[in-house]
């Protein structure tokens, strides 16, 4: 069974960290382009980083610059979202997102496959 889970989400002050978890079954994540993508209250969900296959490299949202990384692996299957400098204003339900052949350059656009459930983040002012 393909699957993705999402992990590592909650409650944290402003200033604060979070690593995000994103584990798949059912393949293998090395193999494949990922992305995160958030959803904040009442808007539409946008990537704010995201891997490409191919030559397109990695894309970062002008938002998330500086504060967020991303890390595989691949002993355990799992992509982690490093998240530091949380703002009020990065609240909202994380989703990872993978794809076999997913390839873009500049933006994250949301033509995953394989999408997990969500987790949600909250941060607190």
């Amino acid at each position: 069974q393909v699957q993705l889970v999402e992990s590592g989400g909650g409650l944290v002050q402003a200033g604060g960290s979070l690593r995000l978890s994103c584990t798949a079954s059912g393949f293998a994540l090395n193999y494949y382009a990922i992305g995160w993508f958030r959803q904040a209250p009442g808007k539409e969900r946008k990537g704010i980083l995201c891997i490409s296959n191919g030559v397109g490299g990695t894309y970062y949202a002008d938002s998330v610059k500086g504060r967020f990384t991303i890390s595989r692996d691949n002993a355990r299957n799992t992509v982690y979202l490093q998240m530091n400098n949380l703002k009020p204003e990065d609240t909202g339900v994380y989703y990872c997102a993978a794809d076999p052949d997913l390839s873009f350059v500049g933006h994250c656009p949301p033509l995953y496959e394989y999408w997990g459930q969500g987790t949600q983040v909250t941060v607190s002012s």
